[in-house]
């Protein structure tokens, strides 16, 4: 009678140490996934941004740059596919698209810029991302 209750003492212990482990290694699964969900989020706002200032670039050089069906900027091995519309949302105004790509996350970013006519000088009028 001894040996059975310690026989079932130590299935019980040992199912409580199994469920334990399994408990932790789930944990430990969730918080690796979240913090490379939350890197690479981080890391597709990054290439966005890159792409912004490309076409930024783009227009300081050229205040008549425009490519509405898109263009790709490499960033390192990531993408950021970039928009620029002249005369959007008033004359005199360019709108640049940006969407940052890294494995399965998407950053958009839109900016609105003022051009001038005569110099080309750009102003910012505004930024939002999503």
């Amino acid at each position: 009678m001894r040996g059975q209750a310690a026989l079932s003492f130590v299935f019980l212990v040992g199912a409580v140490i199994v469920l334990i482990g399994t408990s932790l290694a789930f944990l430990a699964i969730s918080f690796v996934n979240s913090s490379f969900g939350l890197q690479a989020s981080q890391r597709a706002l990054a290439v966005g941004t890159s792409g912004v200032h490309d076409a930024l670039l783009q227009l300081v050089r050229n205040k008549d740059f425009s490519d509405t069906l898109g263009y790709a900027v490499p960033v390192g091995a990531d993408t950021a596919t970039v928009t620029v519309a002249q005369n959007v949302p008033a004359a005199g105004q360019a709108t640049v698209v940006s969407r940052g790509a890294v494995s399965v996350f998407r950053r958009t970013l839109t900016v609105v810029v003022s051009i001038h006519p005569l110099t080309g000088q750009l102003k910012l009028l505004s930024w939002q991302r999503s």
